[in-house]
């Protein structure tokens, strides 16, 4: 081949050498362009396309990387051979006519996942992040502990046991990017073929990771004090996840004799555990926070779950796992071999962050300013107790309202959409849709304003009156 005759396209944006590339490219995925055919050398096609050699030798050298065609020392270029290898179709990633949907736009948003980022400290972060970088630490950028680092699980666990009451060693601790990473983790360590056991509603992100992770997942019906450990003990189950501090979606607390029953039900195999999903503990308004289940555990039984994302903000990506001692054998074993997923730049920020006294400051003021909207949503719903009741208002960042039967959920939500108001429905959580269930709307209020709250409140009270 003499010759090869490319139409480019001097005024697009796509780069000359680029369009030479896509050109050679697809004459040789089609076979027009045979198999060892020589092509033309990066002189004689410059000046025959009249571009610079240069051009065209980046054409060639991607062609090259990418295997389609080869380069022999004092002979030339040739197309490589192709035959029995699959093509891959460039996907045409632009929507058709008439796919495109928009994002309904809400004048308010009941998110009950939202949190207040107008409050997080950046002021605080930025300090301890520019203190921390402020000298040449070449050990910052190299890979650390594969739990996370010792100074900062040691600050998690003082955290853990004085307000949480959760006892453990640092040794016991394991660091990492969300609550998703730790939980498959988890299942490296536990094993396969678990039989996981969830409330239902529940948090449905975990009952999907579980199931997909060749565990066998069930539900159990709740009443008003949490899972039934009566009908746990039916089931096969031989792990169960449970929030007993604040239930998601439904804001349960857990009392002590539950619990009592359903550490009980886990110590009486040496194959049951408990998973404790302690996700939003710190935001309680009525009495002092509920100790969490693991310090009640005398056998050894509870695998406790906390995070970061719901108290500084959903990015920052740090969460934390207390394993029983039992099943740390079995993680030096499974998993020592992995590298940690946090860096080790964020972990001493939020190690320094928790040591120093920012972090508990940051709990108290987050504390006050979502009971102040708890109140005053609660005071703008007071229209709406004559025709529904409200439940899980004393913690967390979201509560629920509860109409009678007749009423529709979706009609409900319906409603509200027409005043471009946001809100939930109980049945998004179901797991095994339950009959006769009455219609429940969540309603969150951790990123909403005062005003707002109050404006969306009021309409709220207008439309479902």
């Amino acid at each position: 081949m003499n010759e090869l005759t490319i139409n480019l396209k001097t005024k697009s944006d796509v780069p000359l050498y680029e369009q030479i590339y896509r050109h050679i490219k697809t004459e040789i995925q089609s076979g027009r362009i045979a198999c060892r055919e020589k092509l033309p050398s990066t002189r004689a096609l410059s000046r025959h396309l009249e571009v610079s050699r240069s051009t065209v030798e980046l054409a060639y050298e991607q062609l090259l990387s990418e295997g389609y065609i080869e380069s022999e020392p004092c002979k030339g270029f040739f197309a490589a051979q192709l035959e029995g290898l699959y093509q891959f179709a460039e996907l045409n990633m632009v929507s058709k006519a008439g796919e495109k949907t928009e994002k309904k736009k809400y004048r308010y948003d009941f998110s009950p996942r939202g949190i207040d980022l107008s409050s997080f400290p950046y002021n605080v972060w930025r300090k301890l992040s520019k203190e921390i970088l402020v000298d040449d630490r070449t050990d910052l950028f190299c890979l650390g502990n594969s739990q996370g680092e010792e100074r900062l699980r040691n600050a998690i666990r003082n955290y853990l046991y004085q307000a949480r009451g959760v006892n453990c060693q640092p040794e016991q601790i394991i660091v990492g990017a969300g609550n998703d990473y730790l939980l498959m983790l988890l299942s490296m360590v536990m094993g396969e073929q678990r039989k996981v056991a969830f409330e239902n509603p529940t948090y449905k992100q975990a009952y999907r990771l579980f199931r997909n992770l060749s565990c066998e997942v069930m539900t159990i019906d709740m009443d008003k004090y949490g899972m039934e450990v009566s009908k746990l003990c039916e089931s096969n189950a031989d792990t169960a996840y449970v929030m007993p501090s604040h239930q998601y979606p439904l804001g349960i607390v857990m009392p002590i004799k539950r619990r009592m029953e359903l550490l009980r039900w886990a110590g009486e195999s040496e194959e049951r555990y408990i998973i404790e999903d302690d996700y939003d503990s710190e935001f309680r308004y009525k009495g002092r926070p509920i100790p969490a289940l693991q310090g009640y555990d005398m056998n050894d039984k509870v695998i406790y779950l906390g995070t970061f994302s719901k108290s500084l903000a959903p990015a920052i990506r740090i969460s934390y796992m207390v394993l029983p001692k039992r099943l740390l054998t079995a993680y030096n074993e499974k998993c020592r071999f992995l590298s940690s997923t946090v860096s080790k730049v964020d972990q001493f920020i939020i190690q320094r962050f928790i040591e120093e006294g920012y972090y508990e400051r940051h709990l108290n003021k987050m504390r006050a300013l979502y009971k102040n909207r708890h109140d005053i949503l609660m005071a703008g719903l007071k229209p709406l107790l004559t025709r529904c009741s409200i439940s899980g208002e004393h913690a967390g960042v979201h509560l629920l309202l509860t109409f009678p039967s007749g009423e529709k959920e979706k009609e409900l939500i319906r409603q509200a959409e027409e005043k471009e108001i946001r809100v939930y429905g109980l049945s998004e959580y179901d797991i095994d849709e339950q009959k006769n269930a009455k219609a429940t709307i969540l309603l969150g209020y951790a990123n909403m304003s005062e005003e707002a709250i109050r404006d969306a409140s009021n309409i709220l009270c207008e439309i479902w009156k």
